[in-house]
């Protein structure tokens, strides 16, 4: 049977939560049936992990969920675990499990894990048993790396009796595989423009804070130089993408005679301040400097990252930072665990024409740190702007305020909330209105891009 697998959505989380009810009955009688009747699945944790890109749903003929797979990267750097797979069913022993599995460990392959890990029932035939017939193999539990799950098996009431691991490991992808990336967002938690410069460049001061949470990409090395992006981007010819140019550029540099497809799946909004098309670029540059074997250290990464736009350089470093100058120059900043609820009101807002505005405030004294730390540095010099001149940016500014400190993101037009805890956001994310999408999205010391080459890199050997 062909299984049409995807990449979940949010809006189909009620759908998957249901599977999972209906997938629970199976084991009514089973001494395991208390503990899985009495736990169901958070809606908001699996939604978060949705809009993370570690969910995908098998579609039936009408294109309704039938099943689905998720994956929990907690593990560690090199393992990542499935937190749940579930098929209808009314839909079992038709392949739907199988095909999901497949599907979640060739993603984890090419994402660069060595293995993929799972805890499961030994008695039941399509737990243990299923899951040897596709390479895993029982291990002990026992080991520090199941800690955290079977710690979280006695919050449920789970009897570890009944509970066996099991791993199976994963070969490197070869040369010419897919390889998958991920390109992070990031929020400006401030932004001052201190003047112009004679070049007509603005001279900035910003904090830029790395999320969890971004655009994906996936590259091919191609042995005939080509550089190809093989999916459409609406609005952006793949001439003027910055994931093609920032290939370009490392080839031109570098003098490879290697190319790439390059394919995006795309979740940040466009002309969202979240930094995107500048994210997508730094992991091109990162990820083929690793692939085709180009050697360039981090800060000439950076000075090609410049090249091609401002904010390129702090995705290539990895690190939230204190930006100066037209936001290239970095310095490494101590940021606390925060969550933030970005809000995404639908609405495009085009950087050139802020910086045209004549009511754009330009001579703003300088910031400090001490002062940003404090709080009393928090305004972004777009807002008056954006707010006059684009009402549903606006609107979310406005609807967000009532939890906190709502602030725009760059240029806009996304805006977020800075929350001190996980639950709080979600409250947050809960009440969003339908004029626009919430997302949640925790704040990171160290980007997803750098965590992954380091993968690929241990990977290679």
């Amino acid at each position: 049977m062909a299984v049409n697998i995807v990449r979940a959505t949010p809006a189909q989380v009620p759908a998957l939560c249901t599977i999972e009810r209906a997938a629970v009955e199976l084991f009514r009688g089973h001494p395991a049936w208390p503990s899985y009747a009495a736990v169901a699945i958070p809606p908001d944790v699996l939604e978060a992990s949705v809009a993370r890109g570690l969910v995908w749903v098998a579609l039936g003929g009408q294109g309704e969920p039938i099943g689905f797979v998720w994956l929990d990267d907690e593990s560690g750097d090199d393992a990542v675990g499935i937190a749940e797979i579930d098929v209808l069913p009314a839909h079992g022993r038709r392949g739907v499990g199988a095909a999901l599995l497949e599907h979640a460990c060739a993603w984890a392959r090419a994402a660069g894990y060595r293995r993929v890990d799972l805890g499961t029932l030994a008695d039941v035939p399509w737990n243990a048993p299923f899951y040897a017939r596709h390479g895993f193999r029982i291990v002990d539990k026992s080991d520090p790396a199941f800690a955290h799950a079977r710690a979280r098996d006695r919050e449920n009431g789970f009897p570890d009796a009944l509970r066996v691991f099991m791993s199976r490991p994963l070969p490197p992808p070869a040369v010419s595989e897919w390889t998958v990336w991920p390109a992070p967002a990031k929020l400006n938690l401030f932004l001052r423009i201190l003047g112009r410069r004679a070049d007509g460049y603005h001279e900035l001061q910003t904090v830029f804070r790395l999320l969890d949470w971004g655009d994906e990409l996936r590259l091919r090395v191609r042995a005939d130089g080509d550089v190809v992006r093989t999916n459409a981007l609406p609005g952006v010819p793949a001439e003027a993408d910055l994931a093609v140019r920032a290939a370009r550029l490392l080839q031109a540099e570098t003098g490879t005679t290697a190319g790439a497809e390059i394919a995006l799946d795309k979740r940040l909004p466009m002309g969202g301040g979240l930094g995107g098309g500048s994210s997508d670029a730094a992991s091109v540059l990162v990820a083929l400097n690793h692939l085709w074997g180009c050697g360039l250290d981090e800060d000439a990464l950076a000075g090609l990252g410049r090249r091609l736009g401002a904010d390129v350089p702090v995705f290539v470093r990895g690190r939230s930072a204190w930006a100066e100058g037209i936001g290239e120059r970095l310095a490494p900043v101590a940021l606390p665990r925060r969550w933030y609820v970005v809000l995404d009101p639908g609405e495009h807002v085009p950087t050139a024409a802020l910086f045209q505005a004549p009511e754009l405030t330009r001579n703003a004294p300088p910031a400090t740190i001490s002062s940003f730390a404090s709080g009393e540095t928090a305004e972004n010099a777009f807002e008056p702007v954006v707010r006059a001149r684009h009402p549903k940016v606006a609107a979310a500014l406005d609807w967000l305020s009532r939890f906190g400190r709502a602030r725009l993101s760059g240029s806009g037009g996304c805006v977020f909330l800075e929350t001190a805890s996980l639950a709080q956001a979600r409250k947050v994310v809960r009440r969003c209105p339908p004029a626009f999408v919430a997302q949640l999205a925790e704040g990171v010391a160290v980007s997803p891009l750098h965590r992954s080459l380091a993968r690929h890199r241990r990977r290679a050997g």
